[in-house]
């Protein structure tokens, strides 16, 4: 890589890192609560994982981290928890999702990645809302424990595919949009080449409406 797709390459993760922060700051969702305790969806992480499915899971990682950092010194009332929290949750479904389409750069890569980042920030997630959660609330564990699985199993779940569903949905467009802005080069990059697949959009759609009804039903207005 040459001098001048480097800086390219920074300048498209910078203007990712801005979109994600803005995203948070801007779009928070109230989706699930239990008492005072409210998980908001904000679609930063779609953001950050088109940066890991166009240049890895270590550029991913590093957009994560910057993310992370300046939300809690803006936007964030959490502290250093709630960064290492934003940096586990972001990292393991960017990174994952990276990894294995690095490896497999086809639309079927893509749906296997971003269907195993859905599982591990599922699993990631749990566990540090079990032993973590704790400290951030000031309750007893058994406390966290009971909304394991009514609260925090089906919002991370549900997060995490219409994470996936709107990557799904945007990232051809987006890429498109940086390759005419002379932003991002040609590759070998058959699930961002090629024809509009409707198929996957479609596809994409129906498992968006999905995630959207669950949560609705999940809320009882449903």
């Amino acid at each position: 890589m040459n001098n001048r797709e480097s800086l390219k390459k920074m300048v498209v993760m910078a203007l990712l890192s801005a979109l994600a922060f803005f995203a948070v700051a801007l779009l928070r969702i109230p989706m699930l609560w239990a008492g005072p305790l409210v998980l908001s969806y904000e679609p930063k992480d779609v953001i950050i994982a088109i940066g890991g499915l166009l240049f890895g899971p270590l550029p991913a990682a590093i957009i994560a981290i910057v993310v992370a950092f300046i939300e809690m010194v803006t936007v964030s009332s959490t502290g250093p928890i709630g960064f290492i929290m934003n940096v586990i949750s972001s990292g393991c479904f960017v990174c994952s999702s990276a990894i294995i389409y690095k490896r497999h750069r086809t639309i079927k890569g893509a749906i296997t990645g971003l269907s195993v980042a859905c599982l591990t920030t599922t699993i990631v997630m749990l566990l540090y809302n079990y032993f973590f959660t704790p400290i951030f609330m000031g309750v007893p564990r058994a406390v966290v424990a009971s909304l394991l699985v009514p609260l925090f199993l089906p919002f991370n779940i549900i997060k995490s595919i219409i994470n996936a569903a709107i990557i799904m949905m945007i990232y051809k467009p987006v890429v498109t949009a940086l390759r005419k802005s002379n932003l991002l080069i040609e590759s070998e990059d058959s699930a961002a080449s090629g024809k509009f697949n409707i198929g996957v959009f479609l596809l994409s759609c129906f498992v968006l409406a999905t995630a959207i009804v669950l949560v609705l039903v999940l809320q009882g207005q449903m």
